[in-house]
């Protein structure tokens, strides 16, 4: 495996992947070779979601409600080891209108089934057809249901090593969640990953209301008329749907809908509350963000922040193409999808990391954080 080449950045150079040279990782991992049919971000995205997946390897899921709040319960979609507790558990978290249904979400669980993890499938509040767990609904700062599962899986499962994994909102999520514990973190919990996360939400909402991805804005805007319908027929004291064929897009339904349901003062302050850029720099436990420079919805720039650049604690990849959440590889098998396969590599090299010596862990984070600040550049194919 070749090591990351330097060179300095123009603004005639795209850089083919951009890495810390801070991250605790315990040895380079396999680089994103781009399917050659799918390199246009667009279609990569939309891609990713169509394929067809084999999932032989992943037994049938039992079902499991977390109460995270008075009157709101999660449903996860669990697939375990035969003896449980003496396995590593990955808590995976999809994004914005997802379920424990989308195919990243079953993509991961049967990789790090087979790699030895108990697996579960979160569904978001309301999604995966849970309107009628609570009368709240959904938005990119509610960490502290995560924080309600992480605290139920050591008190009750009693399980000591605990991983989270979250997609595009789902990552915010888990980011966030992180973030807050600071270094109060539990012992238990080893290890966070975030695959294109809307870090930063204004940004977000800015970049989907541009001309050229008037796609994403009108499905999800579909998706979201269609969610307040089923809650207002289910909460109908608490939702109206009078006025919904009036807005029009994201900016708007967080201004009228979001902010005020969720106790925002406005769409503005519900995204600085709820953004998990402003406690990225309290992550204390080994996260590794994966991001592509190509991706329409996501802005790269939210993650050449310092608050995730100088954090020794965070390895950052951000491949050069991969679209929102696509990264479709030019290789079959396992690798076809080749940020699920670096997510489950991740999580079993932290576990490598603390088996081989706690210590040298400590050290190994230590040491790189008194390096000098700086961002890698590798244009090599196996380099991070």
């Amino acid at each position: 495996m070749s090591e990351t080449q330097l060179f300095s950045v123009t603004e005639e150079q795209t850089p083919e992947s951009v890495a810390h040279t801070k991250n605790a990782l315990l040895s380079p991992m396999r680089a994103f070779e781009p399917h050659p049919l799918l390199r246009n971000p667009h279609v990569v995205t939309a891609m990713a979601a169509l394929w067809p997946r084999k999932l032989s390897h992943l037994p049938a899921a039992t079902g499991r409600l977390f109460d995270v709040e008075p009157g709101t319960k999660l449903l996860a979609k669990c697939h375990w080891q035969r003896h449980r507790q003496r396995h590593p558990t990955l808590v995976l978290v999809h994004g914005l209108e997802g379920s424990s249904e989308s195919s990243y979400m079953l993509g991961i669980a049967e990789k790090s089934f087979v790699s030895g993890f108990n697996v579960l499938r979160m569904n978001q509040r309301n999604c995966g057809g849970t309107e009628h767990l609570t009368p709240t609904l959904y938005d990119a700062g509610l960490s502290g249901d995560y924080r309600a599962v992480l605290e139920e899986l050591i008190e009750r499962d009693a399980f000591s090593e605990i991983f989270f994994a979250g997609y595009s909102l789902g990552g915010n999520l888990v980011l966030k969640m992180a973030g807050e514990l600071g270094p109060n973190a539990p012992s238990e919990l080893r290890g966070i990953c975030a695959v294109c996360p809307s870090i930063d939400p204004a940004a977000a909402a800015d970049a989907i209301a541009q001309p050229h991805n008037i796609l994403y804005e009108r499905y999800f805007m579909m998706r979201y008329r269609r969610l307040l319908q089923r809650k207002a027929r289910l909460f109908p004291d608490r939702y109206s749907i009078e006025a919904l064929d009036q807005i029009e897009g994201l900016r708007e339904w967080d201004e009228a809908i979001t902010a005020p349901v969720g106790g925002y003062l406005n769409a503005a302050d519900c995204y600085y509350q709820t953004s998990a850029k402003r406690v990225v720099t309290g992550i204390r436990v080994p996260t590794l963000i994966i991001a592509a420079q190509d991706d329409p919805i996501i802005p790269f720039a939210s993650f050449c922040d310092p608050a995730i650049v100088d954090n020794p604690f965070i390895s950052l990849i951000a491949t050069r193409y991969g679209g929102h959440c696509g990264f479709v590889s030019r290789y079959a098998g396992d690798e076809r999808f080749w940020a699920e396969s670096r997510i489950v590599d991740f999580c079993k090299q932290q576990l490598q990391m603390a088996c081989d010596s706690p210590m040298k862990m400590q050290e190994t984070v230590r040491g790189r954080s008194r390096r000098q600040n700086a961002i890698s550049v590798g244009r090599t194919v196996e380099a991070w």
